[in-house]
């Protein structure tokens, strides 16, 4: 390592750079490496270590020629025990045939699509991805894809600048934008962070691949240490032994061995069946304003039984915490015992991908199998092939990127996501600050509250104070406010056991407790219904119908001569007598009561 530093890149961060194609006959192939990826086939040759075999179909995505260009983050498996998780990232671009100054003879097509992809041992996709673009572009501006002697030139260029380089701050999440993700999916993204945190089987999906890749791993940077040091055992998986796959083939889908026992058939391709009734889409993401504990109740008292202050929902000083990045305890890293992760002294990055749990940014077509793999316990991953996303029953959650939309069909599970309280203030809290900086341009990056690095500040104090609550006696009280349910199930996990195994001095200087904890009031009740509002089927109906009705008594208004300002002001009168109707103490039960979602009779 250079500079006696674990944190910094080390000398040959750079494994490879490879050029990756499409021929008529043969599909996508290596057609490049330096230095060669197996030294005695040489530079030009497509033979590849098995565990590599699907690299030319992640550089080179699914779907590819509907794009002029694209990006791809991926995953390689490692080559030996020594190594971890090789990163990879490649730029994709198409070129019309007749613009070529040289034309090969197995050029028989319209167009040439080629990749260019680098292969790290450290986790710098958009530094990587910014000096590639650039490289990239340079390549096809030659017209002539046997001039590789820039590509060389690249391979050097990126070891010689990337030694020593920190693996923290602006260059790990260059290019990853939390702003935009709160902004995007709102309230959604904790449900994102508490679903990973159950190390559930989430699939995300949209295209092209830049949007895909750009938006999982932006959630993935809102975990303390994640990307630099949590992702080194996150590709560890077998490749299908079988060849048949060789093709860009649906048909030539099959598992490895034996489905797990009530599996699905994995060589059935269609859309699944409907489990219940009751899991619509969408539906299980409805907040109910009628409960505001949730369905195991919410403490109203501290740990130590004194009563709580009122929550302000206009706070004046915000609720921040400095990025763990730079506090004192991060600075020193050293080996988990048990993770085998580079942990710093609060015990992060939480060990999520470890032993079977796989994180792949972007995932082919060809790698179906480890959908349904027995040896691979869970996965948060990437694609864009339509038939990832109809195959629903193989994955525990599917996130619709374009849609901002979560699809869970096990009601159980949406029950232990459903937000609480003091989850909601929370994630409103985000989102107000996200949404009133909108304006506000963050040029160097430098800006704070509402910015990324205070995004990422707040979701380190929400894990960390999470990990305190459990580590106090006789709190039961503390951990309903994330949630009993919720709490229950992340403590049966693989990271949860790791972290609690170990002692961790840092946590001495978390607070224990949600950070929004409080006292319910109105507000939490309009907050509560807003949220429902937004976000199941019902409430955008009755939203609509509020729209429509209003537009209705400006239209009325207009017709009797009376002012529009005058109809909004009765509109907008009728609408907060509404709201204090639905917030009297008297119609609200109590927090035991079983919640009932908005759109159950």
């Amino acid at each position: 390592w250079q500079n006696s530093g674990r944190d910094t890149v080390p000398t040959g961060a750079a494994l490879h750079i490879v050029v990756v194609g499409f021929h008529h006959k043969k599909g996508c192939q290596v057609e490049f490496s330096y230095p060669p990826i197996i030294p005695a086939e040489g530079h030009d040759s497509s033979v590849l270590p098995d565990e590599w075999k699907y690299l030319p179909f992640l550089a080179l995505p699914d779907g590819a020629h509907n794009f002029q260009e694209d990006t791809v983050y991926f995953h390689l498996p490692p080559l030996n025990g020594d190594m971890k998780c090789v990163y990879g990232v490649s730029c994709y671009r198409q070129i019309e045939a007749k613009a070529l100054k040289v034309r090969q003879a197995d050029v028989t097509r319209e167009t040439v699509q080629k990749s260019v992809c680098v292969l790290s041992r450290v986790p710098l996709y958009g530094l990587l991805q910014a000096k590639l673009q650039l490289i990239t572009h340079a390549y096809f501006e030659e017209k002539d894809f046997s001039q590789i002697s820039i590509l060389q030139e690249l391979y050097d260029h990126m070891n010689g600048s990337l030694r020593g380089v920190a693996l923290d701050g602006s260059q790990v999440y260059l290019g990853l934008s939390p702003r935009d993700l709160v902004l995007h999916f709102r309230h959604k993204v904790l449900i994102l962070f508490k679903l990973i945190l159950l190390e559930k089987k989430v699939l995300f999906y949209v295209s092209p691949v830049n949007r895909l890749v750009g938006a999982l791993m932006t959630v993935l940077s809102l975990f303390p240490g994640m990307i630099e040091h949590g992702l080194a055992d996150s590709s560890h998986y077998r490749p299908k032994s079988s060849v048949s796959e060789d093709l860009c083939e649906p048909a030539s889908l099959t598992p490895v061995g034996d489905p797990a026992p009530g599996a699905a058939d994995p060589h059935h391709l269609g859309p699944p069946s409907r489990s219940s009734p009751d899991s619509s889409e969408g539906d299980w993401e409805t907040l109910d304003p009628g409960v505001l504990g949730g369905a195991h109740g919410e403490g109203g008292a501290s740990g130590d039984g004194e009563p709580l202050e009122p929550f302000d929902p206009e706070p004046g000083p915000p609720i921040t915490v400095q990025p763990q990045s730079t506090a004192g305890g991060q600075g020193l890293l050293t080996q988990g015992l048990v993770s085998g992760l580079e942990e710093d002294q609060y015990g992060m990055p939480l060990a999520v991908f470890t032993k079977g749990y796989l994180c792949l940014p972007y995932m082919a077509l060809q790698q179906h199998h480890l959908l349904s793999d027995v040896t691979v316990r869970g996965f948060v991953a990437g694609a864009t092939n339509i038939l990832f996303r109809q195959q629903r029953h193989l994955s525990d959650a599917v996130v619709d990127v374009e849609e901002a939309r979560i699809h869970i069909d096990d009601p159980e599970l949406r029950r232990l996501l459903s937000l609480t309280t003091a989850d909601l203030r929370f994630a409103d809290y985000l989102v107000k600050h996200v949404t009133d900086n909108r304006d506000d341009v963050f040029l160097d990056g430098t800006g704070w509250e509402g910015g990324d690095e205070w995004i990422r500040a707040q979701f380190s104090l929400y894990v960390l104070s999470l990990l305190s609550s459990t580590l106090q006696q006789d709190n039961e009280k503390l951990l309903l406010e994330y949630g009993a349910p919720f709490v229950s199930a992340w403590r049966n996990t693989h990271n949860f056991r790791v972290w609690f195994t170990n002692k961790h001095p840092a946590m001495t200087e978390i607070t224990a407790g949600h950070p929004f904890q409080g006292q319910y009031s109105v507000a939490d009740v309009k907050l509560r219904f807003a949220h429902s509002v937004q976000n199941s089927e019902r409430g955008k109906k009755i939203g609509n119908a509020m729209v429509t009705t209003s537009r209705s008594v400006v239209q009325t208004g207009k017709i009797v001569g009376q002012s529009v300002g005058g109809a909004l002001t009765s509109a907008k009168s009728a609408m907060s007598s509404w709201f204090s109707t639905l917030a009297q103490p008297a119609v609200l039960p109590s927090p035991s009561t079983p919640e009932v979602p908005l759109d159950k009779e």
